[in-house]
């Protein structure tokens, strides 16, 4: 096996937080197996992308970046070239026969076998991983990007069957961790200083429903809920969030949880997708618009001020004129504290992508733009609300724009700057005072800063 001493790696992420959460995990194996990380991936000795199949344009740049990486490898011959993630599962063989210079293609279900497979590729072999496993349990440390925010992986895969989404194609399916694990790592943060920590899961809502154990009644003992209250009170860590939500399976015992649990942040991330109940059907997203309102209400009557953040697509096939106004009147009508929206871009083995009542470029260009203005006027209106008011804000880093300030984010996950020493002030929970409001962001003035205390 190739010696790994002074070998420099490089990660390249793209997506969503599962695969951010995936490289972090990744990048504790290569460290541990001795590799050194490199911000240069022209300095690296092992190059990992780390990919994602959800809109074209995001597979079109992995192609664009391990061309050029591809070159390379003919002049430094012991460069390794990895693609993993949801690209590398889809495509599989496939990589190999279009970017022959790839040493290991693997699936997102592989990310804890990455020292094996690269033992393999050591020895010799040209190596492709995605098969369907059982996920190895996280006994790896993660190289966390930050050291005062942490990602925990509660589930993987997905069960449901959205028309437009590979995403169940490529993650498998739903594989719960075992509270006791859950919490084993959530305490293990705290000891290392951690202060907020966000629950993840492709489908968060349907954890625990494959785990052992049920009442007589028949409810399953292992709900999010019931994560929740048995992980909320680790030590050190002050704040807890959890993504991402599907409104089928969100319910009022959530919600008055969070309400209940005061480390429970009042920010909620539930995908709508279309304000359209023909559309929501084609999508096979097995709610209405109705249910998904009466969601937010309920939200709404708990915790007044909890922010709502959402996923919403556009141009989706046969969308007409009127079924895209029903989806801005819902934008219109809730608020969204944020909506990431995405024009419909099809995607291979989804049977959205097979339909012949695709709308055209222009047609999904205009409506993208038009959303996007109501979500900015939206999301205006709703930071209103904290001009003048003192909020809570963990800080995480400094403002690179403004080296004299710091950056944070409140309790309802708006991103809060304000002037102050980050060697001081990172890790800390600070009082601010809210001078200046923009559609996504805020400015502050600290007014009651704690003593430092090291992180």
């Amino acid at each position: 096996m190739t010696s790994l001493s002074q070998r420099r790696y490089h990660i390249t992420t793209f997506g969503c937080q599962m695969n951010k959460a995936d490289s972090e995990r990744m990048a504790g194996i290569l460290e541990d197996m001795g590799f050194e990380w490199s911000e240069d991936p022209n300095n690296a000795d092992l190059i990992l992308y780390n990919t994602c199949t959800i809109r074209d344009n995001a597979e079109q740049k992995v192609y664009s970046y391990l061309g050029r990486q591809a070159k390379r490898k003919h002049e430094k011959a012991d460069l390794t070239l990895i693609v993993a993630g949801c690209v590398a599962q889809q495509e599989g063989e496939t990589l190999l026969r279009r970017v022959p210079e790839l040493d290991l293609v693997m699936g997102p279900q592989h990310a804890n076998r990455l020292k094996e497979l690269l033992e393999s590729v050591f020895d010799g072999n040209q190596v492709v991983a995605t098969d369907a496993v059982h996920i190895i349990e996280d006994i790896t440390k993660p190289r966390r990007d930050s050291d005062v925010t942490a990602w925990v992986n509660v589930i993987y895969g997905c069960n449901e069957r959205c028309t437009y989404c590979v995403v169940p194609n490529v993650r498998g399916v739903e594989q719960s961790r075992t509270p006791e694990a859950i919490r084993a790592e959530i305490e293990e943060l705290g000891r290392q200083g951690y202060k907020e920590i966000t629950l993840l899961g492709q489908n968060i809502d349907a954890y625990g429903r494959d785990l052992p154990g049920s009442t007589p009644e028949g409810r399953n003992l292992h709900t999010l809920t019931d994560l929740l209250y048995y992980v909320h009170d680790v030590a050190g860590v002050e704040r807890l969030r959890f993504a991402t939500s599907h409104p089928r399976y969100f319910t009022e015992r959530l919600i008055k949880a969070c309400a209940e649990l005061p480390k429970v942040c009042e920010h909620f991330h539930i995908p709508f997708q279309s304000g359209d109940n023909e559309l929501l059907k084609a999508m096979s997203r097995g709610y209405t618009q109705e249910k998904y309102r009466r969601i937010i209400d309920t939200i709404r009557q708990y915790m007044p001020d909890a922010s709502i953040s959402a996923d919403a697509i556009v141009g989706f096939p046969g969308e007409t004129e009127a079924q895209f106004e029903n989806t801005l009147k819902l934008v219109e009508d809730i608020g969204f504290d944020l909506l990431n929206t995405a024009a419909y871009s099809p995607r291979p083995g989804t049977p959205a992508a097979l339909w012949t009542n695709q709308l055209s470029e222009e047609v999904k260009s205009d409506r993208l733009q038009r959303i996007n203005h109501l979500v900015n006027i939206k999301a205006y209106e709703r930071s209103q609300r904290y001009f003048g008011r003192i909020e809570e804000v963990l800080v995480e880093d400094q403002n690179l724009k403004d080296k004299t300030q710091v950056m944070g984010r409140t309790r309802g996950n708006r991103l809060t700057f304000f002037a102050g020493d980050i060697n001081e002030l990172k890790g800390q929970l600070v009082k601010v005072k809210i001078t200046e409001i923009r559609a996504f962001s805020l400015t502050g003035e600290p007014i009651e800063v704690p003593q430092a205390v090291s992180v």
